[in-house]
């Protein structure tokens, strides 16, 4: 079966994009009270961003990567985690973890994520609980966020602001930012 992810697309402005990211912060706060925010990259760096200055608190990365082999590039593969943890949050802050993705695609990467977590030897034994969070979830997925503004119809390429970065050069940057 083949399915044409590109057939249609949600193109969000850099504007857009802030204001979901208010609506997730004001869900977060009229019914949870996280203790850190851990963001899964690089899909949630400006969120977690966004979010720990408004909520004022502390964060923690994840990275994972979606190896599918060659010529496989729009399917998910296996993920790979890094073996820690990125953060200055103290272990005593992972009481009460809210982990933060851009969007519940199949909802694999938040699954994996927080079974993962939960067996991070530094933090295990201080994480009494992990909620989700992210800024939208496609029909089609099964993982059900704790906080998510936007719940879809539909299964659509989510074009997010910075990703027109991926198809730029550092050579087309310096072209397009020469002086004089």
């Amino acid at each position: 079966m083949i399915i044409n992810f590109m057939a249609e697309k949600l193109i969000i402005s850099f504007d857009e994009y802030t204001q979901i990211v208010e609506k997730l912060a004001i869900q977060i706060h009229e019914k949870y009270k996280p203790t850190v925010l851990v963001g899964i990259m690089r899909g949630a760096a400006p969120i977690i961003d966004i979010l720990s200055r408004i909520l004022k608190l502390p964060i923690a990365y994840i990275v994972i990567q979606s190896y599918s082999g060659k010529g496989l590039e729009d399917q998910q593969g296996q993920l790979m985690f890094a073996r820690e943890i990125s953060s200055l949050a103290n272990n005593k802050d992972f009481n009460k973890v809210l982990l933060i993705d851009d969007l519940s695609d199949t909802g694999l990467t938040l699954n994996k994520s927080i079974e993962w977590l939960k067996n991070y030897g530094p933090t295990k034994d201080y994480i009494k609980e992990v909620k989700t969070a992210c800024l939208w979830k496609k029909k089609s997925s099964t993982f059900e966020p704790d906080f998510c503004p936007i719940r879809l119809d539909s299964d659509p390429w989510i074009v997010q602001p910075t990703e027109h970065y991926e198809e730029l050069s550092i050579e087309e940057i310096l072209k397009k930012n020469k002086q004089g």
